[in-house]
Order: C-alpha cells, then sequence, then structure tokens
C-alpha cells in the first residue's frame, strides 16, 4: 500500500485555454499534466488523476512511463466542480494522507509537496494560505476524512471550495511559513495561452 498519494485534479472544461483540454495541451515540449506528476513524483509513491471519462485515453497517453503507477478515478457527475472531483479523487486514494493537486500547477514543488506531508501528520490536512486565500488545491489531507467532509459540503449545498475545511482538523501555512519552505511560484495556474508561454519560458531557462 502507498504511504503517500497524489490527487491529480484534470476534469475542468478549460474554458480559458481555448480549443483543447489544457491538462494534456504542450508546456516546454512536455504534456502539462506530466510535468505536474514528474515534479511530485520524487515524495509520492502512487497518482490517482480525477477527470472525466472522455479524457481518459489523452491523459493516459500523456502520463505513461510515469515515474510512479499512475490511476484514474472517473467522475461520476462530471461538471460538479473541483470539490466534486476531489471527492471522487480521494475515494480512490489507498493511503492515509493524500496531495491534492490542480493539472494546471506545473511549477509545484516536490521539496514544499514534502512538507505539506509532514505538517499534516496527525492532523486531517495542512493547507497552505499564502496570502488571503487557502490554496484548496495544493494542500495534503486524510483522505477518507476529506472525501467525507467534500461530500457532506456538497449535500448541503455548499460548493465554496474551502467550505470542508472547517468540518476538518486542519493547519494552516501561513505566508511566514510558506516563504520558509516554499516559493510561491509552486501555487502558479496555467489557464490560458499566455500563461503556458510564460510558464514555459521559465521552465526553459
Amino acid at each position: 500500500m502507498p504511504e503517500r498519494t497524489a490527487v491529480v485534479l484534470a476534469g475542468g472544461r478549460s474554458t480559458r485555454f481555448g480549443e483543447g483540454d489544457k491538462a494534456v495541451a504542450d508546456l516546454a515540449g512536455t504534456p502539462m499534466i506530466r510535468r505536474v506528476i514528474d515534479r511530485i513524483a520524487p515524495v509520492v509513491d502512487a497518482v490517482v488523476v480525477n477527470c472525466r471519462a472522455a479524457q481518459v485515453p489523452a491523459i493516459r497517453e500523456a502520463v505513461d512511463g510515469a515515474a510512479v503507477p499512475v490511476t484514474f478515478a472517473e467522475d461520476e457527475y462530471p461538471d460538479e466542480g473541483p470539490m466534486a472531483g476531489m471527492a471522487t479523487g480521494l475515494r480512490a486514494v489507498e493511503s492515509e494522507y493524500a496531495f491534492v493537486v490542480a493539472c494546471d500547477m506545473p511549477l509545484v514543488e516536490a521539496e514544499f509537496v514534502d512538507y505539506l506531508f509532514e505538517r499534516a501528520a496527525g492532523h486531517d490536512a495542512a493547507v497552505p494560505r499564502p496570502d488571503q486565500w487557502f490554496e484548496t488545491t495544493h494542500a495534503v489531507y486524510r483522505a477518507a476524512a476529506m472525501a467525507d467532509a467534500c461530500e457532506a459540503a456538497l449535500e448541503a449545498g455548499k460548493n465554496r471550495i474551502v467550505a470542508p475545511l472547517f468540518d476538518l482538523d486542519f493547519v494552516v501555512l501561513d505566508a511566514d511559513e510558506v516563504h520558509e519552505h516554499g516559493h510561491p511560484r509552486t501555487f502558479e495556474n496555467c489557464n490560458t495561452k499566455t500563461d503556458f508561454e510564460d510558464a514555459a519560458r521559465r521552465l526553459e531557462s
């Protein structure tokens, strides 16, 4: 059984990206989701990709040969948002703890992820808050507890991605702790073609 798993959320519709699925779009010669998995592979034992059924073939091809085993948790109810995707992905996790990350964070830092797992130990979650916002899709959760909390929030009609946190025993990494153990670029999203171009320049340099 893996000790640490990553859940990569890839079920969005890429509306700001234009044509195509940004998860498998080329980023400096590599599909973006593969870049995310390659960057976190040193600190996890397995990866679960949450996505729509129609995305599986292209993502499977993109992640073929990854350094860690990759499985899929398909959305039973597509387009219900990241909280539903998170619950689906976490239900497929075999380890106690899992790192949840959006597929559009190609600058994610393995060292910081490793630190998040350390901070989460003995709690239900470790969630960064580098500014006024919780980075809920770049956090470590006790998988079963967060899945339960997501499902309860959805049933109660609470759609804000932070809603499940308040049913958990979670620790917050504030700006000082984030800067001490990581870099703000780990949270950066690539949503548009311009974002891809900017990230590609930095990755190639």
